[in-house]
């Protein structure tokens, strides 16, 4: 059997397929659209012109707050979550389970943490030898906690969470109006040349599968970013979407909610004219 630190180091490479896959089809969509749609095939200067200067616009704001996503590190715990050196040896050295929740109970006295498991238990990580902060789960593919967990994307090979879930949300904004943009200025030309209009040339490949291309992806990021525009609204994550947290007294869907102005600025930020513009600005 291949040693374990080779096994992870094949899985880390292959993480990036998904990753690789999507800046191939990006990349394509961009020569598609700027040399075969505009340079190529539509012969109004003044057209053409709009066309790359809008084009170029939502291209650098997708292709930005995409790369933001995919490099920003996921937040972990700090070190106050984590035991301190005595009850760590007696947590390590006892074996019951009851016992070990009265020392967690002892340590979390003094820490902001108001959640605990489905049966009343103080989280704590066994991989990472940390009492879990309230809203922080631990990533099995990261291998860390992170804070703010949402959800692990193999789109971004990244954890989304509370250092990116704003890069995020804006990364879906962006690729659905890069999307829009593509199909709604294709959608002429793909009308010519799906009813023989304009000649039979090596464009017409490319218009024709540039529209299906956009009009696909618009429609399913369409979905997940009107999912997600309603958790930043409740101020909840993907996993408190599906299991409500748990407080010291039961379970509250709502637990973490502040109002919706409130709920909006936890992750875009307290001045609202900035909110779209946010990752151009790097305000």
């Amino acid at each position: 059997m291949a040693p374990h630190h080779v096994l992870k180091c094949c899985q880390r490479s292959l993480s990036w397929i998904p990753v690789i896959f999507i800046n191939l089809v990006v990349g394509w969509s961009y020569y598609a659209y700027v040399v075969e749609l505009c340079i190529l095939t539509i012969p109004n200067n003044a057209e053409k012109i709009s066309y790359l200067v809008v084009f170029h616009l939502f291209f650098i704001m997708f292709i930005w707050s995409y790369w933001k996503t995919i490099c920003s590190r996921p937040a972990n715990p700090s070190k106050e979550f984590c035991l301190p050196k005595v009850e760590k040896e007696q947590y390590e050295k006892e074996e019951h389970p009851d016992t070990q929740q009265e020392i967690l109970k002892k340590v979390v006295v003094g820490l902001p943490v108001y959640t605990r498991t489905g049966t009343g238990a103080v989280r704590y990580c066994d991989r990472c030898l940390v009492i879990k902060p309230d809203r922080c789960h631990h990533c099995s593919t990261c291998d860390m906690c992170v804070l703010k967990m949402d959800h692990h994307c193999p789109w971004v090979n990244n954890c989304v969470g509370f250092s990116n879930y704003k890069f995020f949300v804006l990364f879906l904004a962006y690729s659905m109006l890069y999307c829009a943009f593509i199909a709604a200025t294709v959608l002429q030309y793909f009308i010519k040349f799906w009813t023989n209009q304009l000649p039979d040339t090596h464009a017409k490949f490319h218009v024709l599968f540039l529209f299906f291309v956009a009009a696909m992806f618009f429609i399913s990021i369409l979905s997940l970013f009107s999912y997600h525009l309603w958790l930043v609204g409740k101020n909840r994550t993907t996993i408190e979407a599906f299991r409500a947290p748990v407080f010291r007294n039961g379970p509250d869907k709502n637990g973490f909610s502040l109002g919706f102005s409130r709920n909006m600025a936890e992750v875009f930020g307290d001045q609202k004219k900035y909110w779209i513009f946010r990752i151009v600005l790097h305000l």
